[in-house]
This record gives structure tokens, C-alpha cells and sequence, in this order.
């Protein structure tokens, strides 16, 4: 069972759901783009019972307040409101789950606020947006954001209402990645029931959101500065196909060849992945597919899973890219 929270904000409230005893060991989750809190409906359940689970709506998604009219979002925003949520549950030490952009966030949180994070788990994603390596893409990319924001405040349209089966269906369309099942999860949190229909939840201005895009090697070098304990989780089956992800797990196993835990080999078995030790650079703990692109070679290359004798850890349904898919991921690890 859980719980509906709201936590005040000068521009309205960010909505929260919680599961666990309130006096459990915090750990607060962050869900991706264009998602919502039900992202870890699925997930929470199969975790340890002793923890106090807050997953929070960012602004603009699922059922927390859109930013004032006017303005775009920016992804320090979302950093800034891990502080307020942080601030009102009085959390002092926590860790951080995050999914997708909610990974970006969680660990931008890391660096800025490191004596406020005991660990951090990204799933599918390494931490931080990659910026474009040329000059002009970076340069369009950001006018884009300016373009898209002024365009959308220009139409000025009313929220289209749909019918049931067709917001599930519209969803469903523009992430391929998702179950009907994982569909309807999201969605029940991230539309409202009017006269008319359903209509989507968030704020059209995300889209046209301003990132935080760094380069690889900034990248990899802001991970190694985090002295959190760390565990990344990369599904077999992306959302896309990432060669700035592959390019960084490559980098971190290079750099922590004696830390490494890496998982590979397409199976629809579970594999056994195991964080590494608490003060250390951050290796890459991945479940990816069996061919590897390597920056030194275009060809790839067989990575075979070493994981399976690890202690601790979580079990990993490589298949399930999505943690609103059921049984993406059942932990292993008793809680310390």
C-alpha cells in the first residue's frame, strides 16, 4: 500500500506517493522524461520492506503543479526540487533511485549535495545528458529550446481530450519501449478524467525543456568524483541506441578494471548484478547486449556475464527496459 503526498512550493505543490514505515531508511525516487511516479508501482514492491519509499511527480509530470506561465523548465529545476521535497520530509542522509532523466538528476543532486546521498542507483541511465560533439548541433540545439518554448506559448491550444483506449494508445505509440500493461500504469497518474476525456497531465513546456548537456569526458570525470556508493543498471533492450552510453561504460571499466562488475550476453534469464565498495570510483555495473561498440573499433565485441557468483546485488530482466513493465527488476540484496 501507499500513500499520496504534497509538499508546498512557491508555484503551487510537487505530488508524491510514499510505501514503507515513515521511520525506514529513505530512499526517494525520480522518474524520467515525460513520466511520472507510477514508474515504481511495480518496482517498490519487490524492494525491502524497512524502507520509506517517496517517489516524486517533477514539475510538469504526473499530478504535481505546472511552472508559472512564461517561463521554461530547466534541469536545475528538477535538482531543486529533490532539495524542497528533501527539506520537507526533514531527510538529512538518503538515497537516490532514479530512472532515465531522473538519473541525470540524482546524480547532478550527488555532486552539488554529496553529504546528503549514502547511495545512488541509475537505471538506465550513467548519470548525467550527453552534449552534441560539434559546435553548430550544440548551438541549434539550443535555440531550438527558445524556438519550441515561444511556438508553443504562440498556439496557445486547449489540452486535447481523448478516450481511454486512444490516450493509452497515443502513449503506447510514442514509447515503443512500453507494455499495454506499463502503459496504463503511467497513466493513471499522468492524465485526468474530464467531462471530455482524458487528458494528458503534463506540462507541454517539458518538452521544450533547457538541458544540462555535458560532454563524455566531463561525464566520466563528474562520476568519478562521486564517492557515494553507486549501482548502474543498463537494460539488454534500450529505449535507443546510446553509443555516448556505451562510450562512457567503456571509459569507467578501462579506468576500474579492478572494481568492475559487468553483465552481458542476451538470455532470458535473470542475471545477478553486485554494487562495488563504498568509497571508490564508480564502475560500470551493466546488463547490456552481447555485442559491445568500442570507441578503439567499430567492430563489436562478445561480453560474457561474470556476475553470476557475486554476492548482493539486484536481479536484473535484461528484456524489461521499462521499471513500470512488471518484474523488471527483483532485488537480491538484504537491506544493511
Amino acid at each position: 500500500m501507499f500513500s499520496e503526498v504534497k509538499f508546498p512550493v512557491p508555484w503551487g505543490h510537487v505530488a508524491a506517493k510514499a510505501w514503507g514505515p515513515p521511520q525506514g531508511r529513505p530512499v526517494l525516487c525520480l522518474h524520467g522524461w515525460l513520466d511520472n511516479a507510477n514508474t515504481f508501482d511495480r518496482l517498490i514492491p519487490l524492494l525491502p520492506k524497512d524502507c520509506c519509499y517517496v517517489a516524486m511527480d517533477f514539475s510538469g509530470h504526473g499530478l504535481s503543479s505546472h511552472r508559472p506561465a512564461g517561463l521554461p523548465y530547466h534541469f536545475l529545476d528538477y535538482v531543486s526540487e529533490v532539495c524542497r521535497v528533501a527539506a520537507a520530509l526533514q531527510w538529512r542522509r538518503f538515497t537516490l533511485m532514479g530512472h532515465s532523466m531522473g538519473g541525470s538528476v540524482a546524480g547532478m543532486f550527488c555532486l552539488l549535495y554529496p553529504e546528503m546521498v549514502d547511495k545512488l542507483i541509475l537505471l538506465e541511465n550513467l548519470g548525467f545528458l550527453l552534449a552534441p560533439e560539434e559546435t553548430e548541433e550544440w548551438l541549434k540545439s539550443k535555440r531550438m529550446v527558445i524556438d519550441r518554448l515561444l511556438s508553443l506559448e504562440a498556439k496557445q491550444r486547449p489540452p486535447k481530450a481523448r478516450s481511454p483506449e486512444a490516450a493509452l494508445q497515443r502513449l503506447l505509440e510514442a514509447n515503443r519501449h512500453l507494455t499495454a500493461e506499463g502503459g496504463a500504469i503511467l497513466l493513471q497518474r499522468g492524465a485526468t478524467v474530464t467531462p471530455a476525456g482524458l487528458v494528458y497531465n503534463r506540462d507541454m513546456r517539458v518538452r521544450t525543456q533547457s538541458q544540462e548537456s555535458l560532454t563524455v569526458e566531463q561525464c566520466v570525470k563528474l562520476l568519478q568524483k562521486i564517492q557515494d556508493r553507486v549501482l548502474i543498471i543498463l537494460s539488454c533492450v534500450a529505449v535507443r541506441d546510446s553509443r555516448g552510453n556505451e562510450k562512457m561504460c567503456w571509459k569507467l571499466r578501462n579506468e576500474n578494471r579492478e572494481k568492475q562488475h559487468h553483465c552481458g550476453g542476451r538470455s532470458a534469464r535473470p542475471y545477478r548484478v553486485c554494487p562495488f565498495e563504498p568509497g571508490t570510483s564508480p564502475c560500470s555495473i551493466t546488463c547490456s547486449t552481447s555485442t559491445r561498440w568500442t570507441p578503439d573499433s567499430t567492430q563489436a565485441r562478445q561480453q560474457e556475464c561474470c556476475c553470476e557468483t557475486a554476492t548482493g546485488g539486484i536481479r536484473v530482466y535484461p528484456e524489461r527496459a521499462h521499471p513500470a513493465s512488471r518484474g523488471a527488476w527483483e532485488p537480491l540484496c538484504a537491506p544493511e
